[in-house]
């Protein structure tokens, strides 16, 4: 069985591979979506990562679809404590930003619509650098010590106001981010290592990617002269143009074969050795889609195939 990871200074201990919620209800329906989560924690999963804006951009949605189906499931399997949810304020529709009112209000609504009493893992979805880091943090404190959220995260934040944030945490003794969630991968790395990324390992932070696989550019189903259905394909496509995106996938091919391994999952295994990553984010529309992605667990890359790897999205 797949050993769990710690969640930096956390209590929680997640699989190595979160499921991604961002397609339920929106290219997965209900019975897609049941399906998927079932066989994601059949196989040891229990990390599922949704936001109460998902999928508000879609028409006819409203936000809260993803969060909705997530809870569903859980009452129809009742394995409410087998799981841990992570969700986000501050872009649903309704709830918009990071105001101590907003926060409140969004959490509630999140946690009725998930139908528990408590959110294992609550993002800041997006930083809004107008509103004082205390007003957030001591938001989001209230709820820790209400018992409606148990660990604190931020994702979409620049390294001095994630600095700003952890130093008031510390300073005031209040709940402190335990993870971050940026957007990293092969073919994005300027967006996470740097400041962000010094700063997550020097205070002990899980980086928990999204696009780890680059909406689906790093499955290797996108090659010249190729067509996709996806609703993702045209930002999976952009990066066929780039010299990068074609050295990439050059040295995923041959790193793929010599593991006789998926594509996607070598993507997923470069990012998972990355310094304070803990579990890539991806996401899976069909049962059929999961087990490249649920492989992430067990595969063990050389030193020299991820040199190899880096030097090729450099």
């Amino acid at each position: 069985m797949t050993s769990l990871r710690k969640l930096g200074p956390s209590d929680l201990e997640v699989f190595p591979l979160a499921l991604g919620g961002n397609v339920f209800g929106w290219t997965a329906d209900r019975a897609q979506s049941f399906a998927v989560l079932d066989a994601y924690t059949a196989a040891g999963g229990n990390f599922v990562d949704t936001a109460d804006s998902y999928s508000a951009w879609i028409e006819g949605n409203h936000g809260g679809e993803s969060e909705t189906i997530i809870g569903e499931w859980i009452k129809e399997r009742g394995n409410r404590s087998e799981v841990v949810i992570a969700t986000k304020v501050s872009q649903h529709p309704d709830f918009q930003g990071l105001s101590a009112a907003n926060i409140k209000a969004a959490a509630d609504a999140s946690l009725k619509r998930l139908g528990t009493d408590h959110i294992d893992l609550y993002y800041t979805h997006f930083d809004q650098p107008d509103v004082p880091v205390e007003e957030i943090i001591g938001t989001l404190d209230e709820l820790v010590r209400a018992g409606k959220v148990r660990h604190i995260a931020a994702s979409n934040i620049s390294a001095e106001r994630l600095k700003a944030s952890l130093d008031f945490s510390e300073r005031e003794g209040l709940a402190r981010y335990v993870a971050l969630q940026p957007h990293y991968n092969l073919v994005s790395r300027a967006t996470y290592e740097g400041a962000l990324r010094d700063l997550a390992e020097r205070t002990g932070l899980s980086a928990v990617p999204y696009f780890a696989l680059a909406s689906g550019f790093l499955t290797g189903k996108y090659r010249p002269g190729t067509t996709v259905d996806s609703a993702r394909a045209e930002g999976a496509a952009k990066h066929l143009g780039t010299e990068r995106g074609q050295k990439v996938l050059t040295a995923l091919d041959e790193v793929a074969r010599a593991h006789d391994a998926e594509v996607a999952t070598v993507a997923l295994a470069w990012l998972a050795a990355q310094p304070t990553v803990t579990a890539p984010i991806a996401s899976a529309r069909t049962v059929e889609q999961l087990p490249a992605l649920l492989a992430v667990a067990d595969l063990r890359l050389t030193d020299q195939e991820i040199a190899t790897l880096t030097e090729a999205s450099a």
